[in-house]
């Protein structure tokens, strides 16, 4: 596969900006059923109406359609993890088993959002992330599979913006399936900021007679949420089934905030009442404790996000940089339970959970 490459000077305050495109050529009301819509003949990348749980009635944005594109309900099982603090028991909700090039947290976002851009007429996307996202490798799988073009900006270093990016990992799976791949530096990446630079490309595109949907990075925004606002419904619904497990706290990685927003105000509204933890991948406390109040207010909830979350610092070294001792945890957790932790979202995230709570009973989610 030999990818068509083009320089693209997007219309910017700043003229000096320089994105390199790389094209591959290679083409409770409703009663909430366990047994998913996926796993009926016909159902999986179905459209469905949407009945959202009773006590989330009153939230704004409410939406009407999402498309069936995981596999749900993910199971909960208990996770022996080496180590543990005495009278610490600690679950695992498997969003990682929600389906292969759409597993982790992105999909239940990605069931709303790819509804909402084919109701309004959409014939393309555009999202943004970092050069090996999980999101954009996602949202590029959940558009081919509702007909839609997929447009990525990507984040990466200086001197390999120029650069074919090559075929690894997610860049892999985006240029197999025809994503267009825009690079920008992750310098001009900060500078200017995802929003103005979806609002360039969607400009462009609008100029050239398609019709783009933005949708934000990591799926994070109010109507994302739902996501997993719904997963929370589908949590007090095997709690139901179980009959002898209550959780205490929900312990997840926080990226791009939408994941976390959505679980604590589900869980403050729900009967699950448990207490939910953020661990910041990236930026400190306070923006995201900022984050969630956006989110939350875009469904004018009226609730305060320190009331409803608590975020910790769990940068470490920096996104996707990794110390020894947190690598030895993710070879000590996988030989001893089988799980495979990204050494970017779930490895930091769950060493510092075990270090610094001493829980009787927690859920944690896997964020990829």
């Amino acid at each position: 596969m030999v990818p068509n490459t083009s320089s693209l000077r997007l219309f910017s305050p700043n003229p000096n900006v320089t994105i390199r495109r790389w094209t591959s050529t290679a083409a409770n009301c409703a009663a909430f059923n366990v047994s998913s819509t996926a796993s009926q003949i016909g159902g999986f990348l179905s459209k469905k109406s949407y009945t959202p749980p009773s006590w989330a009635s009153d939230l704004s944005l409410v939406p009407s359609h999402s498309f069936t594109l995981g596999q749900f309900p993910t199971p909960i099982h208990k996770w022996n993890l080496p180590n543990l603090p005495k009278d610490t028991e600690v679950w695992i909700k498997r969003d990682d088993l929600a389906g292969m090039e759409l597993s982790g947290n992105k999909v239940r976002k990605l069931e709303f959002l790819m509804a909402d851009a084919v109701a309004q007429g959409a014939d393309c996307v555009i999202t943004v992330g970092g050069i090996q996202s999980n999101h954009c490798r996602a949202t590029a799988v959940a558009a081919k599979y509702v007909n839609l073009d997929c447009y990525l900006i990507l984040a990466t270093s200086t001197i390999l913006v120029d650069e074919d990016p090559g075929l690894v990992g997610n860049l892999l799976v985006e240029r197999l399936l025809g994503a267009h791949i825009d690079l920008v530096s992750k310098r001009e990446f900060v500078k200017i900021g995802s929003v103005a630079l979806t609002d360039l490309l969607k400009e462009r595109l609008l100029e050239k007679g398609r019709k783009p949907y933005v949708i934000s990075g990591g799926g994070s925004n109010s109507l994302g949420n739902w996501g997993y606002i719904e997963a929370v419904r589908e949590i007090e619904q095997q709690i139901q089934l179980s009959g002898d497990v209550q959780f205490d706290d929900i312990v997840v990685a926080c990226g791009s905030g939408g994941t976390v927003a959505g679980l604590a105000l589900g869980s403050q509204l729900s009967s699950l009442k448990a207490k939910v933890h953020g661990f910041s991948v990236c930026y400190n406390s306070g923006y995201f404790y900022d984050n969630v109040q956006d989110h939350i207010d875009g469904l004018q909830s009226g609730l305060n996000s320190h009331d409803i979350v608590r975020i910790e610092d769990a940068k470490g070294l920096g996104y996707a940089m990794s110390t020894a001792d947190e690598l030895k945890f993710v070879k000590d957790v996988a030989a001893a339970t089988g799980i495979l932790l990204d050494p970017v979202y779930r490895c930091n995230t769950f060493l510092l959970c075990v270090t610094l709570y001493l829980i009787s009973c927690m859920i944690v989610l896997p964020f990829k």
